[in-house]
């Protein structure tokens, strides 16, 4: 019986430890939300050759739910994102902006653009 407990407080700190873990809530799971919005990066430009810090401007045409946009870097959330990239590392990378309800679920508006920091 004491052995059963053990496994049951292990399973509860694993559990907890996936909640606190920082992964977006707006998992892959969930189809984005089609609320008309519109998103564009307007700066850098694809195929742009940039520096290791630079400033991202997008325009977002909010739909019926859209309330702010998410931004990726390499497919990774940039949670708190600034509105400038600092010290990336060189080569070739993918900015994606998404729309996102202020609930944090994803809309359809995505725009994505490679740029290659020199």
């Amino acid at each position: 019986m004491h052995v059963m407990r053990r496994i049951g407080f292990m399973g509860l700190g694993i559990a907890l430890v996936g909640c606190l873990s920082g992964a977006p809530v707006f998992a892959a799971d969930k189809p984005p939300i089609e609320d008309g919005s519109k998103i564009m990066i307007t700066s850098p430009k694809a195929g742009d050759k940039v520096s290791d810090s630079f400033e991202l401007k997008y325009e977002l045409t909010k739909g019926s739910q859209a309330a702010h946009a998410h931004v990726f870097l390499d497919d990774q959330y940039q949670k708190g994102f600034s509105g400038a990239f600092k010290g990336l590392s060189k080569g070739t990378h993918q900015i994606t902006v998404k729309g996102a309800t202020k609930d944090h679920d994803l809309v359809s508006a995505t725009h994505s653009i490679t740029v290659d920091v020199q």
